[in-house]
Protein backbone atom coordinates (compact mmCIF):
# COMPACT_ATOMS: atom_id res chain seq x y z
CA UNK A 1 0.00 0.00 0.00
CA UNK A 2 1.57 3.38 -0.81
CA UNK A 3 1.91 6.31 1.38
CA UNK A 4 -1.38 8.76 2.23
CA UNK A 5 0.25 11.02 0.08
CA UNK A 6 0.85 9.39 -3.26
CA UNK A 7 -2.90 7.84 -2.50
CA UNK A 8 -3.88 11.20 -2.69
CA UNK A 9 -1.45 12.06 -6.17
CA UNK A 10 -3.47 9.63 -7.83
CA UNK A 11 -6.82 10.42 -7.26
CA UNK A 12 -5.91 13.80 -8.16
CA UNK A 13 -4.44 12.70 -11.42
CA UNK A 14 -7.68 11.28 -11.89
CA UNK A 15 -6.17 7.77 -11.76
CA UNK A 16 -8.55 6.35 -8.71
CA UNK A 17 -9.20 3.61 -11.08
CA UNK A 18 -7.16 1.33 -8.94
CA UNK A 19 -8.79 2.58 -5.48
CA UNK A 20 -12.59 1.93 -4.48
CA UNK A 21 -15.05 3.55 -6.89
CA UNK A 22 -16.51 5.33 -4.07
CA UNK A 23 -12.88 6.81 -3.01
CA UNK A 24 -11.94 10.35 -3.20
CA UNK A 25 -10.09 13.25 -1.57
CA UNK A 26 -11.01 16.14 0.47
CA UNK A 27 -9.34 18.57 -1.41
CA UNK A 28 -7.09 18.74 -4.48
CA UNK A 29 -5.25 21.39 -2.97
CA UNK A 30 -3.73 18.45 -0.69
CA UNK A 31 -1.35 17.58 -3.56
CA UNK A 32 0.17 20.60 -3.77
CA UNK A 33 3.55 21.52 -1.23
CA UNK A 34 2.26 22.91 2.04
CA UNK A 35 4.58 25.93 1.60
CA UNK A 36 2.03 27.10 -1.31
CA UNK A 37 -0.19 27.75 1.58
CA UNK A 38 2.67 29.81 3.88
CA UNK A 39 2.17 33.21 4.35
CA UNK A 40 -1.10 34.32 3.29
CA UNK A 41 -3.01 37.40 4.71
CA UNK A 42 -5.11 35.31 7.00
CA UNK A 43 -4.31 32.18 9.17
CA UNK A 44 -5.75 29.13 7.70
CA UNK A 45 -5.23 25.75 8.62
CA UNK A 46 -5.05 24.54 5.00
CA UNK A 47 -5.87 21.37 3.05
CA UNK A 48 -7.58 18.39 4.95
CA UNK A 49 -9.81 17.89 7.78
CA UNK A 50 -10.17 21.10 9.27
CA UNK A 51 -10.20 23.37 6.03
CA UNK A 52 -13.54 24.36 6.95
CA UNK A 53 -12.13 25.58 10.23
CA UNK A 54 -11.65 29.07 11.35
CA UNK A 55 -8.13 29.72 12.42
CA UNK A 56 -8.07 32.48 15.02
CA UNK A 57 -6.28 35.66 14.44
CA UNK A 58 -3.45 34.58 16.91
CA UNK A 59 -2.50 31.10 15.16
CA UNK A 60 0.78 31.06 14.28
CA UNK A 61 2.47 31.32 10.41
CA UNK A 62 5.15 29.93 8.60
CA UNK A 63 7.07 32.33 6.38
CA UNK A 64 8.43 30.82 3.25
CA UNK A 65 11.34 28.48 3.78
CA UNK A 66 14.39 29.02 1.54
CA UNK A 67 13.70 28.00 -2.24
CA UNK A 68 16.48 25.62 -2.72
CA UNK A 69 14.58 23.46 -0.30
CA UNK A 70 11.11 24.14 -1.94
CA UNK A 71 12.60 22.83 -5.05
CA UNK A 72 14.85 19.92 -4.04
CA UNK A 73 13.89 16.69 -4.95
CA UNK A 74 12.23 13.87 -2.97
CA UNK A 75 16.06 12.17 -3.33
CA UNK A 76 17.78 15.33 -2.45
CA UNK A 77 16.34 15.78 0.35
CA UNK A 78 16.38 12.84 1.68
CA UNK A 79 20.31 12.76 1.40
CA UNK A 80 20.41 16.21 3.58
CA UNK A 81 18.07 15.33 6.09
CA UNK A 82 19.78 11.91 6.62
CA UNK A 83 23.57 13.76 6.54
CA UNK A 84 22.15 16.46 9.11
CA UNK A 85 20.97 13.58 11.37
CA UNK A 86 24.52 12.05 11.22
CA UNK A 87 25.95 14.75 11.42
CA UNK A 88 24.55 15.44 14.86
CA UNK A 89 24.08 12.24 16.66
CA UNK A 90 22.91 11.95 20.06
CA UNK A 91 22.95 15.94 19.84
CA UNK A 92 19.21 15.06 18.23
CA UNK A 93 16.21 13.40 18.65
CA UNK A 94 13.36 13.55 16.08
CA UNK A 95 10.12 12.63 17.34
CA UNK A 96 6.82 11.76 14.75
CA UNK A 97 3.37 11.56 15.33
CA UNK A 98 1.24 8.49 14.51
CA UNK A 99 -1.07 10.76 12.24
CA UNK A 100 2.24 12.57 10.23
CA UNK A 101 2.59 11.75 6.52
CA UNK A 102 4.74 8.23 5.89
CA UNK A 103 7.56 10.74 4.16
CA UNK A 104 8.31 12.62 7.42
CA UNK A 105 7.75 9.75 9.62
CA UNK A 106 10.29 7.84 8.31
CA UNK A 107 13.38 9.98 9.76
CA UNK A 108 11.79 9.92 13.65
CA UNK A 109 13.93 8.29 16.74
CA UNK A 110 10.55 7.21 18.14
CA UNK A 111 6.69 7.46 17.30
CA UNK A 112 3.69 7.39 18.75
CA UNK A 113 1.12 9.80 20.26
CA UNK A 114 1.13 13.33 21.51
CA UNK A 115 1.82 11.97 25.16
CA UNK A 116 4.46 8.90 24.27
CA UNK A 117 6.28 11.75 22.07
CA UNK A 118 6.38 13.91 24.88
CA UNK A 119 7.72 11.45 27.55
CA UNK A 120 10.13 10.37 24.80
CA UNK A 121 11.62 13.95 24.81
CA UNK A 122 12.04 13.80 28.49
CA UNK A 123 13.83 10.61 28.46
CA UNK A 124 16.49 11.81 25.82
CA UNK A 125 18.17 14.35 28.22
CA UNK A 126 21.77 14.40 26.13
CA UNK A 127 19.83 15.43 22.95
CA UNK A 128 20.60 19.31 21.74
CA UNK A 129 17.65 19.80 19.99
CA UNK A 130 14.16 18.02 20.00
CA UNK A 131 12.49 18.20 16.71
CA UNK A 132 8.85 17.49 16.89
CA UNK A 133 7.09 16.38 13.52
CA UNK A 134 4.11 16.83 15.37
CA UNK A 135 1.71 20.33 15.77
CA UNK A 136 2.26 23.28 18.04
CA UNK A 137 0.38 21.68 21.19
CA UNK A 138 2.42 18.95 20.86
CA UNK A 139 5.89 20.73 20.54
CA UNK A 140 4.54 23.06 23.84
CA UNK A 141 4.16 19.98 26.13
CA UNK A 142 8.00 18.86 24.76
CA UNK A 143 9.03 22.08 25.69
CA UNK A 144 7.35 21.63 29.31
CA UNK A 145 8.69 18.18 30.01
CA UNK A 146 12.39 18.39 28.73
CA UNK A 147 15.54 19.76 30.41
CA UNK A 148 16.20 23.86 30.28
CA UNK A 149 19.29 23.03 28.25
CA UNK A 150 16.98 22.01 25.39
CA UNK A 151 15.38 23.18 22.57
CA UNK A 152 12.19 22.02 20.84
CA UNK A 153 11.77 22.95 17.10
CA UNK A 154 8.36 22.44 15.42
CA UNK A 155 9.14 22.26 11.69
CA UNK A 156 6.61 23.99 10.13
CA UNK A 157 4.86 27.01 12.46
CA UNK A 158 1.49 26.67 10.74
CA UNK A 159 1.21 22.92 12.31
CA UNK A 160 -1.30 23.93 14.74
CA UNK A 161 -4.58 21.88 15.82
CA UNK A 162 -8.12 23.33 15.02
CA UNK A 163 -9.42 21.47 18.02
CA UNK A 164 -6.90 23.20 20.41
CA UNK A 165 -8.16 26.38 19.26
CA UNK A 166 -11.24 26.10 19.98
CA UNK A 167 -10.38 27.12 23.68
CA UNK A 168 -8.59 29.71 23.85
CA UNK A 169 -7.48 31.32 27.54
CA UNK A 170 -9.25 34.38 27.70
CA UNK A 171 -12.95 32.23 26.75
CA UNK A 172 -11.69 29.94 29.16
CA UNK A 173 -11.19 32.14 32.14
CA UNK A 174 -14.65 33.87 31.38
CA UNK A 175 -16.31 30.79 31.58
CA UNK A 176 -14.62 30.12 34.98
CA UNK A 177 -15.47 33.65 36.08
CA UNK A 178 -19.59 33.17 35.27
CA UNK A 179 -18.94 29.45 37.10
CA UNK A 180 -18.08 30.74 40.25
CA UNK A 181 -20.36 33.37 39.75
CA UNK A 182 -23.00 30.94 39.74
CA UNK A 183 -21.53 28.05 41.72
CA UNK A 184 -19.16 29.64 44.10
CA UNK A 185 -16.13 28.56 45.35
CA UNK A 186 -16.30 27.29 48.61
CA UNK A 187 -15.83 23.10 49.50
CA UNK A 188 -18.87 21.08 50.27
CA UNK A 189 -19.28 19.46 53.19
CA UNK A 190 -16.80 16.52 51.75
CA UNK A 191 -14.23 19.18 50.83
CA UNK A 192 -15.05 18.81 47.34
CA UNK A 193 -14.71 21.95 45.18
CA UNK A 194 -17.87 23.35 42.91
CA UNK A 195 -15.53 23.09 40.06
CA UNK A 196 -12.60 21.18 38.54
CA UNK A 197 -10.84 21.97 35.25
CA UNK A 198 -10.06 19.02 33.33
CA UNK A 199 -7.99 20.31 30.15
CA UNK A 200 -7.54 17.21 26.94
CA UNK A 201 -3.55 16.68 26.31
CA UNK A 202 -5.03 18.75 22.47
CA UNK A 203 -4.69 21.93 24.29
CA UNK A 204 -2.42 25.06 24.60
CA UNK A 205 0.06 25.20 27.16
CA UNK A 206 -1.85 28.31 28.53
CA UNK A 207 -4.94 25.97 29.37
CA UNK A 208 -2.68 23.32 31.32
CA UNK A 209 -1.34 26.10 33.12
CA UNK A 210 -5.13 27.55 34.19
CA UNK A 211 -5.73 23.85 35.01
CA UNK A 212 -2.75 23.84 37.40
CA UNK A 213 -3.36 26.74 38.92
CA UNK A 214 -7.10 25.88 39.44
CA UNK A 215 -6.51 22.84 41.48
CA UNK A 216 -7.11 20.73 38.09
CA UNK A 217 -5.44 17.87 35.52
CA UNK A 218 -4.77 17.01 32.25
CA UNK A 219 -6.00 13.83 30.47
CA UNK A 220 -5.41 11.58 27.67
CA UNK A 221 -7.25 9.36 25.60
CA UNK A 222 -6.36 6.58 27.24
CA UNK A 223 -6.38 7.62 31.40
CA UNK A 224 -9.22 10.17 30.81
CA UNK A 225 -11.82 7.98 32.60
CA UNK A 226 -8.82 7.64 35.53
CA UNK A 227 -8.62 11.56 35.44
CA UNK A 228 -12.61 12.44 35.52
CA UNK A 229 -12.22 9.65 38.59
CA UNK A 230 -9.39 11.72 40.05
CA UNK A 231 -11.10 14.69 39.56
CA UNK A 232 -15.05 13.30 40.87
CA UNK A 233 -12.98 12.74 43.95
CA UNK A 234 -11.99 16.31 44.51
CA UNK A 235 -15.14 18.34 43.24
CA UNK A 236 -18.67 17.91 43.01
CA UNK A 237 -18.63 18.35 38.86
CA UNK A 238 -15.67 19.02 36.05
CA UNK A 239 -15.38 21.91 33.05
CA UNK A 240 -13.79 19.50 30.71
CA UNK A 241 -12.29 21.00 27.21
CA UNK A 242 -11.94 21.32 24.99
CA UNK A 243 -13.15 18.01 22.74
CA UNK A 244 -16.57 17.58 24.11
CA UNK A 245 -16.54 14.03 22.55
CA UNK A 246 -13.70 12.75 24.72
CA UNK A 247 -15.99 13.91 27.73
CA UNK A 248 -18.62 12.79 26.90
CA UNK A 249 -18.08 9.33 26.02
CA UNK A 250 -16.10 8.90 28.60
CA UNK A 251 -18.57 10.14 31.21
CA UNK A 252 -21.33 7.99 30.02
CA UNK A 253 -19.20 4.76 30.26
CA UNK A 254 -18.46 5.88 33.63
CA UNK A 255 -22.65 6.08 34.18
CA UNK A 256 -23.00 10.01 33.73
CA UNK A 257 -26.08 10.86 32.60
CA UNK A 258 -26.19 12.96 29.29
CA UNK A 259 -29.07 15.17 31.09
CA UNK A 260 -26.19 15.84 33.43
CA UNK A 261 -23.77 16.73 30.56
CA UNK A 262 -24.76 20.12 29.14
CA UNK A 263 -22.58 21.87 26.55
CA UNK A 264 -20.74 24.86 27.48
CA UNK A 265 -20.64 27.61 24.21
CA UNK A 266 -18.47 30.28 24.46
CA UNK A 267 -20.27 32.62 22.40
CA UNK A 268 -23.00 32.87 24.97
CA UNK A 269 -23.99 33.89 28.34
CA UNK A 270 -23.44 31.01 31.09
CA UNK A 271 -22.05 28.76 28.04
CA UNK A 272 -25.96 28.56 26.55
CA UNK A 273 -27.33 27.38 29.98
CA UNK A 274 -29.59 28.31 32.66
CA UNK A 275 -28.44 28.09 36.39
CA UNK A 276 -30.23 25.30 37.60
CA UNK A 277 -29.01 23.44 34.70
CA UNK A 278 -25.42 24.10 35.29
CA UNK A 279 -26.16 23.14 39.29
CA UNK A 280 -27.55 19.69 38.52
CA UNK A 281 -24.38 19.19 36.27
CA UNK A 282 -22.06 16.28 36.60
CA UNK A 283 -19.48 17.28 33.48
CA UNK A 284 -19.74 20.67 31.22
CA UNK A 285 -18.61 19.92 28.16
CA UNK A 286 -16.84 22.53 26.31
CA UNK A 287 -18.18 23.02 22.27
CA UNK A 288 -15.06 21.64 20.66
CA UNK A 289 -14.08 18.87 18.40
CA UNK A 290 -11.44 17.23 16.17
CA UNK A 291 -12.22 17.35 12.54
CA UNK A 292 -10.44 14.56 11.71
CA UNK A 293 -12.84 12.26 13.83
CA UNK A 294 -15.80 14.51 12.88
CA UNK A 295 -16.26 13.04 10.09
CA UNK A 296 -16.78 9.64 11.02
CA UNK A 297 -20.47 8.69 11.08
CA UNK A 298 -22.68 5.31 12.20
CA UNK A 299 -23.35 5.09 8.27
CA UNK A 300 -19.68 4.43 7.70
CA UNK A 301 -19.90 1.15 10.41
CA UNK A 302 -23.51 -0.19 8.86
CA UNK A 303 -21.21 -0.37 5.31
CA UNK A 304 -18.18 -1.69 6.90
CA UNK A 305 -20.63 -4.50 8.68
CA UNK A 306 -22.95 -5.06 5.04
CA UNK A 307 -19.40 -5.34 3.44
CA UNK A 308 -17.77 -7.71 5.80
CA UNK A 309 -19.25 -10.36 7.83
CA UNK A 310 -17.81 -10.03 11.42
CA UNK A 311 -15.52 -6.87 10.96
CA UNK A 312 -14.10 -5.71 14.00
CA UNK A 313 -14.97 -2.05 13.93
CA UNK A 314 -12.57 0.24 16.53
CA UNK A 315 -12.97 4.21 16.49
CA UNK A 316 -11.43 6.92 18.57
CA UNK A 317 -12.89 8.46 21.42
CA UNK A 318 -13.19 11.93 19.83
CA UNK A 319 -15.70 10.61 16.84
CA UNK A 320 -19.45 11.57 17.91
CA UNK A 321 -21.16 9.31 20.77
CA UNK A 322 -23.26 7.78 18.15
CA UNK A 323 -20.60 6.38 16.39
CA UNK A 324 -18.56 5.53 19.19
CA UNK A 325 -21.93 2.94 20.97
CA UNK A 326 -21.88 1.72 17.16
CA UNK A 327 -18.77 0.33 17.19
CA UNK A 328 -17.33 -2.84 18.33
CA UNK A 329 -14.50 -0.33 20.40
CA UNK A 330 -13.11 2.81 21.24
CA UNK A 331 -9.91 3.55 22.32
CA UNK A 332 -6.87 5.71 22.26
CA UNK A 333 -4.51 5.73 18.80
CA UNK A 334 -2.16 3.52 20.82
CA UNK A 335 -5.53 1.35 22.19
CA UNK A 336 -5.87 0.79 18.41
CA UNK A 337 -2.57 -0.15 17.50
CA UNK A 338 -1.94 -2.17 20.27
CA UNK A 339 -5.60 -4.40 19.50
CA UNK A 340 -4.39 -4.74 15.93
CA UNK A 341 -1.30 -5.94 16.92
CA UNK A 342 -2.81 -8.24 19.20
CA UNK A 343 -4.61 -10.13 16.87
CA UNK A 344 -3.40 -13.60 16.26
CA UNK A 345 -5.92 -14.63 13.14
CA UNK A 346 -6.45 -13.01 10.07
CA UNK A 347 -9.29 -10.03 10.93
CA UNK A 348 -10.54 -7.72 9.10
CA UNK A 349 -10.46 -4.05 11.07
CA UNK A 350 -12.40 -1.03 10.06
CA UNK A 351 -11.04 1.75 12.01
CA UNK A 352 -12.40 5.27 12.59
CA UNK A 353 -9.20 7.53 13.21
CA UNK A 354 -6.39 9.39 10.87
CA UNK A 355 -5.81 8.06 7.50
CA UNK A 356 -2.12 8.45 8.03
CA UNK A 357 -1.83 5.84 10.56
CA UNK A 358 -4.43 3.84 9.25
CA UNK A 359 -2.88 3.33 6.32
CA UNK A 360 0.52 2.68 8.06
CA UNK A 361 -1.09 -0.02 10.05
CA UNK A 362 -2.47 -1.83 7.04
CA UNK A 363 1.05 -1.72 5.77
CA UNK A 364 2.33 -3.23 8.94
CA UNK A 365 -0.20 -5.84 9.42
CA UNK A 366 -0.61 -7.38 5.44
CA UNK A 367 -2.45 -10.58 7.10
CA UNK A 368 -5.42 -8.22 8.26
CA UNK A 369 -7.82 -6.28 6.01
CA UNK A 370 -7.28 -2.89 7.64
CA UNK A 371 -8.86 -0.02 6.27
CA UNK A 372 -10.49 3.58 7.60
CA UNK A 373 -13.88 3.79 8.02
CA UNK A 374 -14.29 7.24 6.10
CA UNK A 375 -13.69 6.35 2.30
CA UNK A 376 -12.79 9.69 1.29
CA UNK A 377 -8.73 10.11 1.89
CA UNK A 378 -8.68 12.98 4.59
CA UNK A 379 -5.61 13.50 6.42
CA UNK A 380 -5.35 15.94 9.23
CA UNK A 381 -4.62 19.53 8.12
CA UNK A 382 -2.52 20.77 10.04
CA UNK A 383 0.07 17.47 11.07
CA UNK A 384 -0.06 17.64 6.77
CA UNK A 385 1.89 20.93 6.90
CA UNK A 386 5.13 18.84 8.10
CA UNK A 387 7.18 18.14 4.90
CA UNK A 388 10.45 17.23 4.62
CA UNK A 389 11.61 20.10 3.28
CA UNK A 390 11.00 21.83 6.21
CA UNK A 391 12.95 19.19 8.24
CA UNK A 392 15.70 19.77 5.98
CA UNK A 393 15.53 23.19 6.87
CA UNK A 394 15.95 23.27 10.54
CA UNK A 395 17.77 19.89 10.26
CA UNK A 396 20.70 22.16 8.64
CA UNK A 397 20.40 24.77 10.16
CA UNK A 398 21.49 23.88 13.37
CA UNK A 399 23.85 21.03 12.05
CA UNK A 400 25.62 23.57 10.04
CA UNK A 401 25.64 26.98 11.92
CA UNK A 402 24.11 26.09 15.40
CA UNK A 403 21.52 27.61 14.27
CA UNK A 404 17.59 27.18 16.47
CA UNK A 405 14.77 27.79 13.62
CA UNK A 406 11.25 27.77 15.05
CA UNK A 407 11.92 26.96 18.46
CA UNK A 408 8.76 26.87 20.58
CA UNK A 409 8.95 27.73 24.34
CA UNK A 410 6.85 27.94 26.76
CA UNK A 411 7.20 30.89 29.84
CA UNK A 412 7.95 30.63 33.31
CA UNK A 413 4.48 32.08 34.26
CA UNK A 414 2.63 29.41 32.56
CA UNK A 415 5.13 26.30 32.40
CA UNK A 416 5.39 26.58 36.31
CA UNK A 417 1.87 25.37 36.91
CA UNK A 418 1.16 23.88 33.85
CA UNK A 419 3.44 21.33 34.95
CA UNK A 420 1.30 20.67 38.01
CA UNK A 421 -1.05 20.16 35.78
CA UNK A 422 0.87 17.15 33.78
CA UNK A 423 2.08 15.52 36.64
CA UNK A 424 -1.09 14.94 37.89
CA UNK A 425 -2.03 13.43 35.26
CA UNK A 426 1.07 11.26 35.21
CA UNK A 427 0.09 9.81 38.86
CA UNK A 428 -3.20 9.03 37.21
CA UNK A 429 -2.13 5.51 35.76
CA UNK A 430 -5.10 3.95 33.86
Amino acid sequence: MGSTNSTIELITREQAETRPAAAGSCSPDLVKAPWNFDGGATPAYGPGASMADIAPAATPRQGQIPEEYRLASDDELHARIMAAKEKLGEKLVVLGHFYQRDEVVRYADFVGDSFQLARAAKEKPEAEIIVFCGVHFMAETADLLSGADQSVILPNLAAGCSMADMADIDSVQACWDQLTDVLGSEPDADGRLPVIPVTYMNSSAALKGFCGENGGIVCTSSNAATVLEWAFERGQRVLFFPDQHLGRNTAKAMGVGLEQMPMWNPRKPLGGNDEQTLQDSRVILWHGFCSVHKRFTVDQIEKARSDYLGVRVIVHPECPMPVVDAADEAGSTDYIRKAIAAATEPTVFAVGTEINMVNRLAAEYPQHTIFCLDPVVCPCSTMYRIHPGYLAWVLEAYAERGEVLNQITVEDSVAVPARVALERMLAAKP
